[in-house]
Formats: C-alpha cells, sequence, structure tokens
C-alpha cells in the first residue's frame, strides 16, 4: 500500500498541475448514479421518509467504500503497483484543490459577455443567474468561491490527510447525497434528512478553521485580515446554512467588500439583505473578483501546508510510540 503521505503529496500535485478530471466515468458521477438508482427503488418500495433515507445513506455510502476496497484488492493480487495507481487515480479525481480558481477564472474572463458569464455561473451557483447584473456576478461569484472552499477543498484534503483514502471517499460521498437529496422539499425533506446532516457534521470543524486560514490568506496578500476575523464573528449567522456563512463573512472582510444583495431562486427573492459593513462596496467588479480568486488560491495552498504538517506530525508521535 503507498504511504499515506506519498499518496497526499502526488495526488495534490496532479490535481494542482491538470485540474479535475472530466469525464462521464468520473468517481463522483458514478456515486451520483448509484445514489439515483437507489432512490428509485427505494421509493418504489415506499421507503420514501427518513427510515428510507438513512437505508439510501448506508447504501450509497458502504457501495463507494466497498468498490474502492474490492477493486483495490483485487488489483492488489494481480499487481501491487496497480493497487497503487488505483489508490493514486481515486485521490487526485476527489481532490479539488485547483478547480476552483479554474470556474473563477472562466467567470472573470466572461465578465464582459454577460450570457456567456451567467452560463458559467450556473455551474457554481443553485441561485437563478438571469437577474445577474455585472457586480451581482462578481458577488455570486466571490460567494460560491467561500462555500467551496470549505466544502471541495478543505473538508476533503483535510480527510485524506487524516483518514486516508476511506475518509476522502467518506466525505464525498457524503457532499454528493447532500447535492442531491439534502433539499427541503416535499419530496426530499425527510429522505434526505441524513444526507444533509452528516453533510453539515462533516464541514462543521473545517468551515470554522476556515476563518484562520482566509485571515491568514489575507495577510499574506496585504488585504484585510482583522476584519476577515471580525466579519466570519458578526456576520456568519446571516447565512442559513450552520456552516458556509463562516467562510462568506470571512471572505467578504478579507476583501472589504459586502456580498449577497438580491438572491432570486426559482423566480422568488429569498434575499435582499448584504454581508458586510455598509460603507464596503457593494457595486464590485473584475477587479475585485480577481483580488478573490488570489485569495482562495493561497488558502488552498495553506490547507495543503497545514494538512501535510499534520501528517508529518502523526508519523512522527507514531513512531516514538
Amino acid at each position: 500500500m503507498i504511504e499515506p503521505l506519498v499518496l497526499v503529496l502526488a495526488a495534490s500535485l496532479l490535481d494542482l498541475a491538470f485540474g479535475d478530471p472530466d469525464y462521464r466515468l468520473h468517481p463522483v458521477r458514478i456515486i451520483g448514479d448509484w445514489s439515483l438508482l437507489l432512490e428509485r427503488l427505494l421509493f418504489a418500495l415506499g421507503w420514501n421518509g427518513r427510515a428510507g433515507g438513512i437505508l439510501h445513506w448506508l447504501l450509497v455510502v458502504t457501495g463507494a467504500l466497498g468498490l474502492w476496497w474490492g477493486v483495490h484488492l483485487g488489483l492488489t493480487w494481480l499487481h501491487p503497483m496497480l493497487a497503487v495507481l488505483w489508490d493514486l487515480y481515486l485521490a487526485y479525481s476527489l481532490l479539488c484543490l485547483r478547480g476552483l480558481a479554474e470556474q473563477g477564472g472562466r467567470v472573470l474572463k466572461t465578465l464582459d459577455d454577460l450570457p456567456l458569464a451567467r452560463e458559467h455561473m450556473r455551474l457554481l451557483v443553485g441561485r437563478d443567474t438571469e437577474p445577474l447584473q455585472r457586480d451581482g456576478m462578481v458577488r455570486a461569484a466571490i460567494e460560491s468561491l467561500a462555500e467551496n472552499l470549505t466544502d471541495a477543498v478543505l473538508t476533503p484534503l483535510w480527510a485524506l490527510c487524516l483518514f486516508g483514502l476511506p475518509g476522502l471517499i467518506l466525505v464525498k460521498a457524503v457532499s454528493t447525497l447532500d447535492s442531491m437529496v439534502g433539499y427541503k422539499t416535499d419530496r426530499y425533506c425527510q429522505f434526505g434528512w441524513a444526507g444533509a446532516r452528516s453533510d453539515d457534521l462533516a464541514h462543521w470543524l473545517p468551515a470554522r478553521l476556515s476563518v484562520i486560514l482566509i485571515a491568514l490568506a489575507a495577510a499574506i496578500l496585504r488585504l484585510h485580515p482583522l476584519l476577515a476575523l471580525r466579519s466570519a464573528w458578526r456576520n456568519h449567522a446571516m447565512l442559513p446554512s450552520p456552516n458556509s456563512g463562516w467562510s462568506e463573512a470571512a471572505c467578504a472582510g478579507a476583501l472589504r467588500v459586502r456580498l449577497l444583495g438580491s438572491v432570486w431562486r426559482h423566480g422568488k427573492l429569498i434575499n435582499d439583505r448584504y454581508l458586510g459593513d455598509p460603507d464596503w462596496p457593494a457595486d464590485l467588479g473584475a477587479a475585485d473578483l480577481r483580488r478573490a480568486i488570489a485569495l482562495i488560491a493561497v488558502c488552498t495552498l495553506l490547507a495543503l501546508g497545514a494538512g501535510l504538517m499534520l501528517m508529518a506530525w502523526s508519523c512522527r508521535i507514531g513512531a516514538q510510540c
């Protein structure tokens, strides 16, 4: 089996160099297809309540872990190096160290073409993009980068560092479940309970630690680290999610800008308040998005460094024991 530190380093370098691979048989898509198949089966059997949702959660997670381990054992029998390459492939595919900056960069490049920018925004946000003008587009992009810093970068990366590949697979399966069934709709209010609550739990600590990373990155970039800390403490509860408000409020303070504003979803206005101090600008442009992308990129590198140091420290403690 590949050494954990080598696995993290190799997978991270591959992701930073090439980004997230996009193809039909991506592991996250396979988990999503498995989730959808089980959901349809359980609903057909009448298991559409909370108990059915818990069973669905167990089947999706154990299925993802079982597929990895089964293939790993089979490849080990053929040749140990094949199992090493399988583990590396999965770790590389499930990490997302470069993807956020790339997505933000696509929006940045198309800001002068609002219809095209809205197409890119649909890949980042769940809100209606048609009402967004240039300033709203920038605010929405920064909010998405800040929220996904926790969900897409910190939690998976640190899960891999602390718990190895099973930890990474677990949190990606949980995140996939939340994105598919974790909605407060008539269909998923009960069935999606396990997916939504487990996702909240998985990201609880990384979301709060993200504030420290954002403040450190802001200091490195000579932005506003103290405002990041203050804004996170004061404004994190403005968002309904128990986790996403921490990184979004911290990013608003680090950049000294106001976020949110008018947010429409399915034709309904769900928010009209701004996140941030009244004297901070809300009419944002390309320069603000560029600073946000740089902030997220530095946070990602700091998170990788923190994870590697934690692994090295754990290895040292283990060797002494």
